[in-house]
């Protein structure tokens, strides 16, 4: 470590250490203005070394109180966080020299507040820029003070947490990497008398086999070892770091823990009935990782009839659990609108194009316990052993079902919504009357026992519905008991306790989601009535839920919702709350989405709202711009921008485009949308890029004439979006609508327009083309294939000498999309470019033959004589030549008979 007076290289002047300690220990003290003290260390922040009188006051401040350096640190880290990379490289090596010195202080506070800072600046610059770090901390764990051994500790355990592929790159003046530096000296500190510090280190550990397991791959053993040897330890804390560590082996590598699994296995079992809820819930994970982990489910078996009973018991609500609290306190109370902080951040639900939206699980996880985590265990076992689970399950559950103790029903409903995927098989010849049991349940007086029996209800929606059209089933008592119930739903959807709405409105999506659209219509009047009054009485957080039931209603019944009458139910209170909400009400945005839900599916019938609303979606993707212009040169804004309503707004004039059609003319041509789109489509977000070339795309289809002043612009920023570079995982789902773009602008464009940009968009698509299958997501690779046969269709002339460099996986591409008029349109371009250059394609032949058979029903007649023509002039060239029968010989039978049925050769 740096001794002090390695740390006075930079020298403060002391009434600037005074003034600044003044603020701080002011802004301790109860009564006094905080906000016009922050105010003022605000202002501070204006002076250049302001962070190193931080640094300084944190580390050298010995005669002030603990809690004055503290918000020393604290401040400190978060200007590091906004700052470090503008500051001096004279002004970082004072903050870090400080830091290090710091690392070894008596208080704990101080160490911990120490080691954030110092994950923040490894995170924003790299272990590259900071030599000292990795040895000063080696010192530390090799040294005798403990101080200094618990500081070292927290600082790797934060780094690890936050940036842990930093201690798996090369460090100048070491001989390894770190972790392989670190990692013996950790597994030493395994066996450490002082707690604390054999905490960290097996939880350093930890992190450093789940970033880079190969990282420990040559101490496994004696990383195995010592978690085994401290796996009774008397401190609870320690036991919960060797829990998480042998759940994380059982993710990694299942086989090395395989010789002792029984002993583990009695071991978690112990742990999960541990007095400690932290080591009871770490070890409760373990029995979800086995099943994950796909170990040989029978080393369990024998124990399912100890585990079941215990997963049960911890199901059970405590009596002083807070969500009971809250669900209790709002029967009587009028909950008024929600907090911020009840609110869970806002997320989109769609997906670039030609890409799969990923499931979002709607279950609330911000309070993750040992009831949530024994329910889930439960969950992953039945789909195990399935209906072998039954003989342990149902006994317990129908003694707790009798219970005058609601906390026991409860959790009884909850172990039956639990095993509903797994158990299905043996629960069949008993669901309707599980089913009918359950629907008495939603009336229960207390709140928690009617949510719960929504969910559980959800849980067998898929059963409830498919029963209705099983003709092996009494169809009319199934769709009666639908209509039970779907109705008893939408009492609670409509309940006075908000929790209790949550449950039912979520379940309703669910039922709306596994039923057919010839089963929603005729609910659909009734459906919307009572979302509609809900609309009217939810709080915030629950209207987040309504407006996704609606848009699944949208995405499945479609142009039904454009029947008048239910167009009066549902869109006057949607439109309302959209009247009351300011432009930057972060409220508005799933709104917006809800909308951009509604418009595609009820088409013209959109019409009557779509002015105002496409006038405001500009007018906030305008302010939004303007602001972060504003923002970014210095300016005061009245509302921090946020990219999040520039992203909102424009997918709902795409939905607008796809719902109305050439009708959006007028509206886009009264606009100043083409230089919003210029704007958008160069914005450093991927996400703003990806809705903007979305729209681009959508605008190309029904109102291109608008776009043709700039058509050229936008061609170049697509063409920009798909630079080598850009392609990364972050910004995938903007290069891949910029590539569908590319194709949608290209089809618009006269070829002496595209030929400028022809050769340049080949040589972005190639490499992609050409990239191994598990490289690209087969989006992009689809989206490309397609994007590269519109533009030779347009323009063939420039790309047709070169395609023997990209034929063959383009080839390959092709022959997996799906047939569509955009398939037929890549087929297009390539029959263009065989007749310009059939030799090209010579040796790709067999893929070829793979794509043009890879047509089950061709889109036009036109296209299909088309190809059928480019292979008979393939057959008679290469039989002149005498080639026919090498060139074919080696295809697969079925491809051999699909040319001769489609194209007769």
């Amino acid at each position: 470590m740096s001794p002090a007076a390695s740390v006075l290289v930079w020298s403060p002047q002391e009434p600037g250490v005074q003034q600044i300690c003044y603020l701080l220990s002011e802004y301790q003290k109860p009564g006094t203005n905080q906000t016009q003290i922050l105010a003022q260390l605000d202002e501070c922040k204006n002076i250049p070394d302001f962070n190193n009188y931080l640094a300084f006051i944190l580390s050298q401040g010995d005669t002030l109180p603990v809690e004055v350096r503290q918000s020393a640190g604290l401040l400190l880290k978060n200007n590091l966080k906004q700052q470090y990379k503008a500051l001096p490289e004279e002004y970082r090596h004072y903050v870090k020299l400080s830091l290090l010195h710091c690392i070894r202080n008596p208080s704990k506070a101080l160490r911990q507040t120490v080691g954030t800072s110092i994950a923040v600046i490894v995170g924003l610059g790299s272990l590259k820029t900071w030599p000292e770090l990795v040895p000063a901390c080696v010192q530390g764990l090799e040294g005798s003070d403990i101080n200094a051994l618990e500081g070292s500790l927290d600082a790797l355990f934060k780094i690890c947490e936050d940036v842990p592929k930093q201690l798996d790159e090369e460090v100048p003046g070491l001989q390894e990497v770190p972790s392989k530096v670190l990692i013996p000296r950790l597994l030493h500190l395994f066996s450490s008398l002082h707690v604390e510090a054999k905490c960290l280190a097996i939880g350093v550990a930890n992190l450093l086999a789940g970033a880079n397991p190969e990282s420990l791959a040559p101490s496994l053993d004696s990383y195995v070892a010592g978690l085994f040897a401290s796996a009774h330890d008397t401190h609870s804390g320690v036991r919960k770091a060797v829990c998480t560590g042998l759940v994380q082996m059982l993710h990694l590598q299942p086989e090395r823990l395989a010789p002792h699994m029984d002993q583990i296995i009695e071991y978690m079992l112990e742990s999960t009935q541990d007095g400690d809820e932290g080591v009871a819930l770490e070890s409760c994970e373990f029995w979800t990782a086995f099943c994950e982990a796909q170990v040989e489910p029978g080393v369990l078996r024998p124990f399912l009839g100890r585990l079941v009973p215990v997963l049960l018991k911890n199901m059970v609500y405590d009596e002083y659990d807070e969500e009971v609290q809250d669900a209790e306190a709002a029967e009587d109370a009028d909950h008024g609108d929600d907090k911020d902080q009840e609110i869970k951040p806002f997320v989109r639900r769609n997906a670039a194009h030609g890409e799969e939206e990923e499931d979002d699980d709607a279950d609330e996880v911000s309070r993750w316990n040992m009831r949530k985590c024994s329910a889930a265990g439960l969950d992953v076992l039945s789909t195990v052993f399935q209906e072998e689970m039954l003989p342990i399950v149902t006994p317990i559950v129908q003694q707790r079902l009798q219970e005058d103790d609601w906390r026991a029903r409860e959790s009884a409903i909850l172990a039956l919504g639990a095993i509903a995927e797994g158990c299905v098989m043996g629960l069949i010849p008993y669901l309707p009357q599980l089913v009918s049991m359950l629907l008495p349940r939603l009336e229960d007086p207390r709140p928690l026992v009617r949510s719960i029996s929504c969910w559980a209800l959800s849980r067998y929606a898929q059963w409830i519905v498919e029963r209705c059209s099983d003709p092996q089933q009494n169809i009319n008592a199934a769709q009666l008991q639908l209509d039970e119930v779907l109705q008893g739903l939408l009492r609670h959807v409509l309940d006075h306790n908000k929790h209790v709405q949550e449950a039912a409105c979520s379940a309703l999506a669910t039922l709306e989601e596994q039923s057919t659209p010839e089963q929603l219509v005729p609910r659909l009047k009734v459906i919307l009535e009572t979302l509609a009054k809900a609309c009217a009485t939810y709080g915030r957080k629950n209207l987040r839920i309504l407006y996704d039931a609606i848009s699944t209603l949208a995405e499945l019944v479609g142009k039904h919702l454009a029947d008048p009458n239910l167009l009066r139910v549902y869109m006057p209170p949607l439109v309302a709350k959209w009247q009351s909400l300011a432009d930057s009400d972060r409220d508005l945005l799933p709104l917006l989405e809800c909308f951009t839900a509604i418009a595609p599916a009820i088409g013209h019938a959109f019409e009557e709202f779509a002015k105002p609303m496409f006038d405001r979606c500009i007018s906030i993707v305008t302010q939004q711009l303007a602001g972060q212009a504003a923002a970014a040169a210095g300016q005061p804004t009245e509302a921090e921008p946020e990219r999040e309503f520039i992203i909102c707004s424009l997918d709902i004039i795409a939905g607008m485009a796809e719902g109305l059609g050439s009708s959006i003319e007028s509206l886009v041509g009264q606009s100043h949308l083409r230089e919003l789109l210029l704007q958008c489509c160069q914005d450093p977000s991927p996400d703003v890029r990806q809705s903007a070339f979305a729209l681009v795309g959508d605008l190309s289809r029904v109102c291109a004439p608008h776009l043709q002043p700039v058509m050229k612009q936008l061609l170049a920023l697509a063409i920009q979006n798909m630079e080598s570079h850009c392609i990364s995982l972050q910004n995938m789902s903007a290069c891949n609508n910029a590539c569908w773009s590319m194709g949608e602008l290209a089809i618009q464009c006269s070829p002496e327009q595209l030929q400028p940009f022809a050769a340049p968009i080949v040589e972005r698509l190639m490499p992609i083309l050409a990239a191994p299958m598990t490289q690209m997501p087969r989006s992009i690779v689809e989206n490309s294939a397609i994007t590269l046969g519109r533009v030779a269709w347009i323009c063939p002339e420039g790309i047709a000498p070169h395609l023997g460099h990209f034929v063959g996986p383009w080839c390959a591409a092709l022959r997996h999309i799906r047939d569509d008029v955009e398939k037929g349109h890549a087929f297009l371009g390539l029959c263009r470019l065989l007749r310009l250059n059939p030799q090209g394609a010579l040796p790709h032949f067999g893929v070829l033959c793979e794509a043009f058979t890879s047509w089950r029903r061709f889109v036009d007649n036109g296209l299909h004589n088309e190809m059928g023509q480019v292979m008979q002039l393939y057959k008679q060239s290469l039989a002149a030549a005498g080639q026919w029968d090498a060139a074919t010989g080696s295809l697969p039978q079925p491809i051999k008979e699909k040319l001769q049925q489609s194209f007769a050769v």
